[in-house]
């Protein structure tokens, strides 16, 4: 398969899946795509962001290598939102290394804090820092100060996503 033909062919859910399914447990298949999500021209790093995040969900080993790259390219200047959104999404998957907690936790703080970031990145940056507090007890308070600062100007999404957070950081 041509795995950028295959990506530029058609921008749906059923392509997506069956790139995902291609590419399997395969990690040389896995590094061709995220070769395409690094550096490659902006229509194709959108699309396969949601290939990588599907593998991610499924497969969530062969994401472990990348973590740091992933992170770096969410937290670019300019980046499409689809990048944003499919790389804190994948994050839900997989556990963080404590060398990247930092700066995983500083890059969804900064999206829940920025007015200008779409609802799903921020339900999904709300679920990576839960999962980071559960190692980092110190951060369930400013996670909830955050979060509580959010409530009166948020979304339903973001007010459900935020209730159930909440309650999590509570236990």
């Amino acid at each position: 398969m041509d795995l950028e033909l295959e990506i530029l062919k058609e921008h749906s859910r059923h392509q997506a899946v069956r790139i995902t399914h291609w590419i399997g447990e395969d990690e040389t298949r896995f590094a061709a795509l995220m070769k395409l999500f690094l550096s490659g021209e902006q229509r194709i790093v959108q699309r396969s962001a949601w290939i990588v995040s599907l593998c991610g969900e499924q497969h969530p080993a062969l994401i472990t290598p990348w973590l740091s790259k992933i992170v770096a390219r969410a937290g670019e200047t300019g980046v499409h939102n689809a990048v944003k959104r499919n790389s804190v999404r994948v994050l839900q998957f997989v556990e963080i290394p404590r060398r990247l907690q930092g700066r995983v936790a500083n890059l969804c703080f900064d999206f829940l804090q920025n007015h200008t970031i779409p609802i799903a990145v921020k339900a999904f940056s709300m679920t990576v820092l839960v999962n980071i507090a559960k190692n980092e007890p110190d951060l369930k308070h400013e996670i909830g100060i955050v979060i509580e600062q959010m409530l009166p100007y948020g979304s339903a999404g973001i007010r459900s996503r935020a209730g159930k957070v909440l309650k999590q950081l509570s236990k």
